[in-house]
């Protein structure tokens, strides 16, 4: 995925006013969410998989980990687990 950012001059000027590189820091920004994203992942779903009678091997590997979790049958994205927040908040009407 590509993602881009536009900025005025001013709020570029602004930044470059504390900072070295804009570009860089953007860079590290992101891949820093993701690191962070990642443990709160492996840390929330580690002890789910142990719990799981149908795992029977969890990946030492991080990637590999990674993408056990997002095949596990119980992985909901996000947004998802917003929407289904939603639906069962939402009064019946009847």
């Amino acid at each position: 995925m590509n993602i881009t950012v536009s900025l005025t001059d001013e709020e570029v000027k602004c930044l470059e006013n504390d900072l070295m590189d804009v570009q860089k820091w953007v860079e590290d920004l992101v891949k820093n969410k993701v690191e962070s994203c990642k443990k709160r992942m492996v840390d929330e779903w580690v002890p789910k998989l142990l719990q799981d009678p149908e795992v029977t091997v969890i990946s030492a590997s991080e990637s590999e980990l990674v993408d056990q979790i997002l095949a596990h049958k119980n992985y909901k994205k996000r947004s998802v687990r917003e929407e289904e927040l939603k639906a069962k908040e939402q009064p019946i009407l009847g």
